[in-house]
């Protein structure tokens, strides 16, 4: 599978830790990585200086799903769901 044309969820939906060039810090999710052109495409794909995070990200149709909001939405939803608690207890837990 080809990423889709004018997406870029996988480099807006989730947060990304290590350095970016021009993100020494990473991003938070929901926000346009700094490597993200006009066109939606990484400026610094396949270059050594991507993180591995990124490169670990390959299109698929349960990612992807058939529209760039179900992308969106997919990865937003892992997000939520893999990002720590800070009351260091799992979600939903209150005791």
């Amino acid at each position: 599978m080809n990423c889709r044309d004018r997406c870029g969820a996988c480099c807006i939906a989730p947060s990304i830790t290590s350095p970016i060039p021009g993100m020494p810090d990473g991003k938070p999710a929901g926000v346009p990585c700094i490597q993200l052109d006009a066109d939606y495409r990484c400026r610094i794909f396949g270059q050594p200086e991507r993180p591995a995070f990124c490169a670990g990200l390959q299109p698929a149709a349960d990612m992807c799903g058939d529209t760039r909001e179900q992308a969106m939405l997919w990865i937003t939803t892992l997000e939520h769901a893999t990002r720590p608690q800070a009351s260091g207890k799992p979600a939903g837990q209150t005791a």
